[in-house]
Parts: C-alpha cells; sequence; structure tokens
C-alpha cells in the first residue's frame, strides 16, 4: 500500500457526490472508472472511495505528489469526457484540495 509522506508535500483532493440513493450504484460504478484512469497518471499515489449507508453520498479522497500533477491530469480531454457523465446522475460534486498535515499509524 502506498504512504503518504509529510516530507513530500502531497496533496489530497476530497470529493463528495450527491446522488439519489437509486443512482449511487451508478455513481460509484463511474468513480471506479475515474480511479483506474488516474491511477495510471503521473504523479499518483492513492484512491480511496466511501459510500454513505444511507445511499446518497460518495465521498473519493485522492492523493498526489503535486498540484500541478493533479491539475494536468483533470485537464485531459479523457477525464474530462468521463466526467461529464456525472451530470447526468447528481448535480451537487464539491471537490476541495488539502495538504497532509499529519499522518497517524496504528501502534504496535
Amino acid at each position: 500500500m502506498p504512504q503518504i509522506q509529510l516530507g513530500q508535500h502531497p496533496v489530497t483532493q476530497i470529493t463528495i457526490i450527491e446522488a439519489e440513493p437509486e443512482k449511487q450504484a451508478e455513481a460509484l460504478s463511474l468513480m471506479r472508472e475515474r480511479a483506474r484512469f488516474m491511477q495510471r497518471q503521473p504523479g499518483f499515489i492513492s484512491v480511496s472511495l466511501h459510500r454513505s449507508l444511507d445511499g446518497r453520498r460518495i465521498v473519493n479522497y485522492i492523493q498526489w505528489e503535486s498540484r500541478d500533477l493533479l491539475r494536468a491530469a483533470h485537464q485531459s480531454p479523457e477525464f474530462r469526457k468521463a466526467w461529464s457523465q456525472f451530470g447526468s446522475l447528481t448535480d451537487d460534486i464539491d471537490p476541495h484540495l488539502y495538504e497532509v498535515a499529519d499522518v497517524l499509524a496504528k501502534s504496535e
């Protein structure tokens, strides 16, 4: 599993997607496709997808080596085409960028 190191100054994009409960599975499937695409882009570290128990939200945590590499991946035509598919599933997509401030691991 990739390890996030504070000295690398990675950036994390956290995106929350609100979808109708009956559309959550389709939205999650699209997010998985996007995650596989992003996994092959320069600067990718890791991604995790979470779905809410009430069936309304998907939260995507994706880590990149730098903000510039993340921006470049988002500007690719393949990414833009796939991202436009979310318009039929939700009107509410809320991405935010964060710096890693601390990393804690389970103590032994």
